[in-house]
């Protein structure tokens, strides 16, 4: 489990220290949300060992490497849905916008007869 620690010695107040730790490898490091930070190293983390535990790698390169891929993964599908969902939005909204101009042209004409 990831954990963190602030780092005192640091006193830039735009990019705090934190110490994390994942996989048992303690980092330092720097931004500006030092709570982000430990997201995301509980994050990997916990990647880590759930790919530790399915494959019973104990290489931690390999392990970064596939935990990597894992999020890399999760990225790429919640990027496509993202992707796809806006573009529906923007076919609904033409649609929208086309069965209004229609409503609108229908009332001119009535109007103008």
């Amino acid at each position: 489990m990831a954990t963190a620690t602030k780092d005192s010695t640091l006193n830039d107040s735009q990019n705090a220290g934190v110490r994390v730790e994942i996989f048992d490898q303690a980092y330092n490091l720097r931004g500006s949300d030092p709570e982000y930070i430990l997201k995301l190293a509980e994050y990997v983390d916990a990647k880590m060992r759930a790919v530790a535990e399915a494959t019973n790698t104990i290489d931690t390169v390999r392990l970064a490497v596939l935990a990597a891929l894992n999020i890399a993964d999760e990225y790429h599908l919640l990027k496509r849905t993202k992707d796809n969902g806006a573009a529906d939005y923007q076919k609904r909204a033409h649609l929208l916008a086309n069965a209004l101009d229609e409503v609108l042209g229908e009332n001119e004409s009535r109007k103008a007869g």
